[in-house]
Order: C-alpha cells, then structure tokens, then sequence
C-alpha cells in the first residue's frame, strides 16, 4: 500500500475513534465508528491474501450489523424519549440492544466469534491495532451509558468471556489466536467492573493496552507466528525471550506483576457488592488462562543455554533489539504493582 494513502487511513482510523470518545449524540458517535470500520476495511486487506480477505469479509460484516444495531437502538430510544443524548438513554429495550451491539463490536462472549478468526487472517501489527484501539470507541460509549446498562446482564457477559478466553486459548497453537482469546478473557475483565467502579475499568483498559502492545511486538520482532516459533526464540534473540517470558506471566496476572493488579482490585470490588460467587468463577477462569500463559513462558525459555551463540546470520531472520517505545512498555507492564494503593480509595 502507498505510504501516503496508509498514512490517511490510519488518520481516519484514529479520527473516527476520536469523534465517537467526543460526541454527545448519538448519530455523530455511529458516524465516528462507521469511520472507524471503513478506515480499517483496507488495512486488514492489504495483505492480499485469501485469508487477510475472508478477514476482511468476517470484520466487515460483524461491524458493520453491530452498528446497525446501534443505530437502531438510539433510534427507539429517542422516538420514545426525544432526545438523541446519549446520557439520555433510558427506554430499556433500546439498553439492552446497545448493549449486545457493543458487546459484539467489543468481541465479548458469546459474541465473540469473529474476533480469533479475524485476528489469524491479519499481520501483527493490524492484530495490534484491531485488539487495542479499536477497543477504545465501543468502550467509551459504554463508559457513557453505564448508568443505563442492566448490571446482571454485564455480569453474565463477563463470566461468559472470562471462561471463553480461558477454556478457547487452551488448545490453540497460533499466537495471533491465543492473543485473540486473552483479549476476550481481559474484555470480560473490564465488562464484570464496568457497572460497579469506572475507575477501575480505565486502569484495567490502560493496563491491558500498555502488557498487549509490547506482546505484539515482540512476537512481530522474532517472526513468532506459532508456538513452536517459541522454541527458537532464546537462541535467536535472547534479549526478547527473557522480557516476554515475564510480559506472559503478567498477562496472565501472576503476582507480583502488574498484570495482577486490576486482577486483584475487581475481585475485591465484586466481594463489596456481594457478588462472590461471580467473583469465584471469574478467578477460577483467570488460572484456566494463566494455565496457557505460564505453559507459553515455559516454552519460551525451553531452549535456555547459558552459552548462546554469537551468530547475528541466522536461518530464519537476523535478531533485533528492543526499541525504547517498546521496553518502555515492557518495564510498565511488570513493575506497576507496587503503585496498587495509589489506585485504591
């Protein structure tokens, strides 16, 4: 693709996330994701590949239903109230279809089938983009309405996604899949506290962008597509294998990591509304997914040596250090737990 074209429509991709995090109504916030939708359509497909177009074709459609949805439902919320705000959403029929349409555009469970597959067809760093900010605009509008939104149906998502993730990246062996269903079980995360604590939901966000964004670029770095990519890496690049053994076990939210902490503070928020059962299951979901997380560090470093070879000319790709931006990351996503009782009331 043309650099100056690719540029324009990241532009738009980035604008059209924008008006929708700043719209107060709600035709102009379906316009910014309708803009958000088309201006990635080309970036997944530029790949020209039959599975970058099946992709394509997959988020497309899954999208462009999602906002249809959406449009649908601030329609019949505004014929029945007369106002096109979007904190004046109150009819609950129209609460309850917004909130299955941003669930769908989010890839929460059990609405969550296009997300794995359009992940595989697409290269690292669209799968970053589509898993990080995309996530950003749907997220907003929930974050506007959540007064609005039943809380008990955000829960059963959220318990619902937080299995999917762990049960669906058990027996995966591509990356890009395994990535796609830690982002459902971080979804679910995020949909369990979004009724209860905003403020939690923004630290779990930023968080999740902050341990993904280095994952995926890291395994971009190493050309690390499957899990048996993984075996190699130490000898290839053992500067990258060390920090990712440890960016796995944070995802994953093993103490004393980062990754814990938002973990750690939603557990403790659902115990205080009397919601232990939820958060029982919602923790035992998280050791499903630590259970994959903790068996990729393992193989990672399965090929470990002391005495690592010097040859920079190797058979699959000539080693790269980490860039500033991305140990930058990498250093946030593993040692901010210390920072917990900053966060806490």
């Amino acid at each position: 693709m043309n650099p100056t074209m690719y540029s324009i429509i990241l532009s738009n991709v980035a604008i059209g996330t924008i008006i929708t995090m700043t719209s107060h109504h709600w035709l102009l916030a379906w316009i910014g994701l309708e803009l958000n939708t088309l201006a990635i359509v080309p970036i997944i497909a530029k790949q020209h590949h039959p599975r970058a177009t099946e992709a394509t074709t997959k988020y497309f459609l899954t999208q462009a239903a999602a906002s249809a949805m959406i449009l649908f439902a601030s329609t019949v919320n505004a014929w029945t109230t007369g106002s096109w705000d979007i904190s004046q959403l109150t009819y609950p029929p129209a609460c309850a279809l917004l909130t299955l349409a941003l669930s769908m555009k989010l890839g929460l469970a059990p609405l969550h089938f296009w997300l794995p597959e359009v992940l595989q067809g697409t290269s690292m760093n669209t799968a970053l983009i589509i898993v990080t900010w995309q996530k950003l605009a749907p997220i907003s509008l929930m974050f506007m309405v959540h007064n609005s939104i039943n809380p008990m149906i955000m829960l059963i998502m959220a318990m619902i996604s937080t299995l999917t993730g762990g049960w669906g990246g058990l027996n995966q062996t591509q990356m890009r899949k395994i990535m796609a269903f830690s982002s459902i079980a971080h979804l679910g995360w995020m949909a369990g506290i979004l009724t209860l604590n905003q403020n939690i939901l923004i630290l779990n966000l930023s968080l999740y962008i902050i341990m993904t964004a280095p994952m995926f670029l890291m395994l971009k770095y190493t050309t690390s597509k499957t899990i048996k990519d993984l075996t190699t890496m130490w000898t290839t690049s053992p500067q990258i294998a060390a920090p990712l053994m440890i960016l796995l076990m944070s995802l994953g939210g093993l103490p004393p990591l980062t990754g814990f902490m938002p973990k750690w503070l939603i557990l403790q928020e659902l115990v205080t509304y009397n919601l232990a059962p939820i958060a029982t299951i919602m923790a035992i979901s998280a050791l499903l997914s630590l259970f994959f997380y903790l068996r990729l560090s393992y193989i990672a470093t399965l090929t470990m040596h002391p005495t690592t070879t010097k040859d920079s000319n190797k058979w699959r790709f000539q080693p790269k250090p980490l860039t500033t931006p991305t140990m930058t990351l990498t250093i946030l996503s593993l040692l901010l737990l210390p920072m917990t009782p900053l966060f806490c009331p």
